[in-house]
């Protein structure tokens, strides 16, 4: 069975996390909301940027990268990040993946950014990043395409 996963390591802003649930619901993806968040759940933004979608959401809310590794320990987990050479299009994604992103303000932690599945959306040189959301939705797509279907 296919499946995309959208794992998110200490979201910090409410809109981005409610936009990437909404993703998720459209395309059968499920999220995984890994360690501290910078916002409750219940936030007005987070809310409102879900709108309606929160209800249908396959939402999974783990403590920590270790909890998520042991519950999948054959998942195959790709990391987002600015510091890859690695471009997402170079990969051929399999019928389950776990797409990781970090929080926004500092990208994922060092130790995951070096691993071999770690993959880069690529960008003019000096920027910093794309919005997460805009992120989780090019990467998710793109297994979509590859797939050649939702879901």
């Amino acid at each position: 069975m296919s499946k995309i996963n959208i794992v998110l390591y200490e979201p910090e802003i409410p809109q981005n996390t409610g936009n990437i649930a909404r993703l998720c619901v459209c395309t059968g993806a499920s999220l995984y909301l890994v360690g501290k968040l910078g916002f409750a759940l219940t936030d007005k933004y987070t809310k409102r940027a879900g709108m309606d979608y929160w209800q249908n959401v396959d939402l999974h809310r783990i403590n920590s990268m270790d909890e998520l590794f042991e519950m999948f320990p054959d998942g195959k987990f790709y990391y987002l990040t600015t510091k890859s050479k690695k471009k997402y299009t170079d990969i051929k994604f399999e019928d389950e993946v776990f797409l990781v992103f970090g929080p926004e303000s500092r990208g994922l932690p060092q130790e995951y950014v070096t691993r071999d599945s770690a993959i880069t959306i690529p960008m003019v040189e000096g920027q910093r990043s794309l919005n997460l959301s805009n992120s989780v939705a090019i990467v998710t797509y793109e297994v979509i395409r590859q797939w050649g279907k939702i879901g």
